[in-house]
């Protein structure tokens, strides 16, 4: 259940695109058409669910203060976090050229389609920011980090996938010329982040909201006993 909680979150939740906004640049550029939006994405996903794991591993045993106490009690003391962006990118950028790679030897028309903006994934905000986020909330093992990067690729994926979706319908509708390109966009990627503002409360509330309510009645109850009593004192005398 935790795993699921923090999948469902980070997809929905905590999505890369309509809560920080990250991801902008490849999110606003290749969103055109679906082939070229489900293409990016799914290397979204893979760099995603490849580093955040990866990051984790060298943040807890290199970056961290105290992490090298693995090589001994000598560098218990040793604090390497100011090598953290570095790392972080180095382990990015070595991915998404294995994705390149791939992607140019197995399908070369989605390669050449997506053009400067598949080597860009590695200094995408979104890859980039999942690692920082994974690093922020202080995951306890791999599988919460693997599970948190997987979601949040997939996050992106429907965002993009969305967009692109909707960009391709609105082609033939008739938008008034100042709001054609990018205006349009900006609104329909405004008005879509408001509608999953509204997945904010899917994964909290219960337990808490029944236990008010409950603490409510017994004060109002004692309340009423004080009242009660001291209404048959002042009668008394």
């Amino acid at each position: 259940m935790e795993y699921l909680e923090l999948f469902l979150k980070s997809i929905f939740i905590d999505n890369m695109v309509f809560a920080f906004f990250l991801g902008m640049c490849s999110y606003l550029a290749v969103s055109k058409k679906v082939s070229t939006a489900v293409g990016l994405g799914a290397a979204v996903i893979f760099v995603l669910a490849i580093t955040v794991p990866l990051n984790f591993l060298l943040d807890k045993y290199i970056l961290r203060e105290g992490a090298l106490v693995w090589l001994g009690p000598e560098y218990a003391d040793y604090d390497l976090s100011f090598l953290t962006f570095i790392l972080f990118i180095a382990t990015i950028a070595t991915m998404v050229q294995l994705v390149e790679i791939v992607v140019e030897k197995f399908s070369p028309s989605l390669y050449n389609s997506l053009g400067i903006f598949l080597p860009l994934i590695a200094v995408n905000c979104a890859i980039l920011g999942g690692s920082l986020f994974m690093q922020q909330k202080e995951f306890a093992t791999i599988s919460h980090a693997a599970v948190y990067g997987i979601g949040s690729g997939i996050g992106w994926f429907l965002a993009i996938l969305a967009i692109a979706a909707i960009r391709e319908k609105i082609r033939y509708s008739n938008v008034p010329a100042p709001l054609r390109g990018l205006g349009i966009t900006f609104i329909l990627t405004g008005l879509m982040a408001i509608g999953f503002m509204s997945f904010g409360g899917m994964l909290t509330g219960g337990e808490e909201e029944e236990k008010e309510p409950k603490a409510v009645q017994v004060e109002k109850k004692e309340t009423t006993k004080e009242v009660a009593e001291n209404t048959n004192v002042t009668i008394l005398k």
